[in-house]
């Protein structure tokens, strides 16, 4: 139940809706009080019973919750549906429109204090700005829905806590977002919390993390582990539509506890729906094996699917680290005019603070494609310049690899203490202590 206001503000509300109505205390009391008492409550002398509440919000024509609280009749519930409102929204790839429906909620849930849609509404906040890019602002909606729910169980505070840990690994910090996901997988499976949902998201957004530090076997295991959590809903923004019109229908009848537990059912399907971004990561991670087994073709087609699959949500960033992973199968299968042109356009949406790791291995391919058109000064810029965005995202492996790339090059244009250079400077990412040290694995769940 809502908490209940002081006795003085119960009894100003009691007086004000009485005299709005024209009733006299008297009219007010009968049958089961006196007078007197009204004229006590109103006057904030008495704590009124529950009992005593609900006879004076009856004689009134207003709910108990209303005059306990000063809060509209319905109201929790009504923005509870708002909020499947606005994840609809989201999940249908409306990020800025879902963000005016979040700011609103939030708005809403501080003036009334509800705390469980405040917590809901900046988590929704944190997603939108995700989705658009802005990884500063989420960031801090993440921090202060984690906050929020301070109290809760863990595997209720994980999507907040996940939010924050991507945006750490795409603004670049690779090793803080892997520590994140981490900690939080084995602090919930080895305490028995087999919470599929929050194991599905953390597994699922780890993959990214993984794969960009080079951790190629942790990336495939989480993977499997997520396709075997993954829901098998056939159409859930269908059966979460359906659920939303059966609340407005429950909750026009006045059956507020069912039409509550209808939205609840739609909530989380649009959960589900929304992880189409995070189950794209998993075919993601499926192009980038075959691509390591040499299975072009079907690299090509899970890579195609993985991108097809967010750029429905327009979830632009996601899809733009995608498309360099394609363009690198793209090249290696003679498709290396289509690999250039895919780079081209999406290194607009990449930076040092946004996908660094992928816009150094865009400006990386293009170097090696501009190698083999023996265009040998594009290729070298190319390259200093992914040297320069993996050093800021502290990218060893690639580091290395990369090093290795601008070397060569220089050796063979005659520049060999230049070529020396990079190669000490390759050398020393490579060797350098726990650089490539991820840690004990995290306990698994018992699948």
């Amino acid at each position: 139940m809502a908490k209940r206001d002081d006795p003085e503000t119960i009894g100003r509300r009691v007086q004000r809706l009485r005299r709005e109505q024209g009733l006299t205390q008297r009219q007010l009391a009968e049958p089961a009080y006196t007078p007197a008492y009204i004229s006590t409550l109103e006057a904030g002398r008495v704590r009124p019973s529950d009992e005593a509440l609900r006879h004076v919000a009856e004689r009134l024509g207003v709910s108990f919750e209303e005059l306990a609280t000063g809060r509209p009749a319905h109201l929790a519930t009504d923005l509870r549906l708002r909020l499947t409102e606005a994840q609809r929204t989201l999940a249908t790839g409306e990020a800025d429109e879902a963000a005016e429906q979040y700011a609103r909620l939030l708005a809403e849930a501080e003036e009334h204090e509800f705390a469980d849609v405040r917590a809901e509404a900046l988590l929704g906040l944190g997603e939108c700005a995700l989705e658009t890019g802005e990884l500063e602002s989420g960031r801090r909606f993440f921090e202060r829905s984690e906050q929020a729910l301070a109290e809760a169980p863990l595997p209720a505070r994980v999507p907040a806590l996940r939010g924050r840990a991507v945006s750490h690994y795409l603004a670049g910090e690779l090793r803080y977002a892997v520590y994140l996901f981490e900690s939080t997988l084995d602090e919930l499976n080895r305490g028995g919390l087999h919470d599929p949902d929050a194991l599905l998201l953390l597994y699922t957004s780890v993959i990214g993390p993984y794969m960009d530090m080079g951790a190629h076997v942790r990336a495939a295991q989480a993977a499997e582990l997520a396709l075997a959590l993954a829901p098998r809903a056939g159409d859930p923004a269908l059966v979460a539509r359906m659920h939303r019109s059966v609340a407005r229908t429950l909750l026009a009848e006045g059956r507020i506890a069912e039409a509550d537990a209808s939205l609840a059912k739609a909530a989380e399907l649009y959960r589900h729906l929304q992880l189409r971004t995070e189950l794209a990561n998993c075919h993601w991670m499926r192009g980038y094996v075959c691509a390591q087994n040499g299975e072009l073709q079907r690299a090509e087609e899970e890579l195609r699917a993985a991108q097809s699959m967010l750029s429905a949500k327009r979830a632009a960033l996601y899809t733009s680290q995608v498309a360099v992973e394609l363009a690198d199968v793209l090249h290696r299968r003679g498709k290396s005019e289509e690999a250039a042109g895919l780079l081209q356009q999406v290194l607009g949406d990449l930076s040092s603070e946004r996908g660094a790791v992928h816009a150094a291995a865009a400006h990386r391919l293009l170097g090696i494609i501009a190698e083999d058109a023996r265009d040998t000064e594009a290729a070298e810029e190319h390259y200093v310049r992914a040297l320069s965005l993996l050093e800021r995202a502290g990218a060893a492996g690639d580091l290395a690899d990369l090093c290795r790339l601008l070397g060569d090059l220089l050796r063979r244009t005659g520049r060999v203490e230049a070529a020396l250079d990079a190669y000490r400077t390759g050398l020393g990412h490579r060797t350098a202590p726990g650089t490539t040290t991820l840690g004990p694995a995290p306990a698994q769940p018992p699948l």
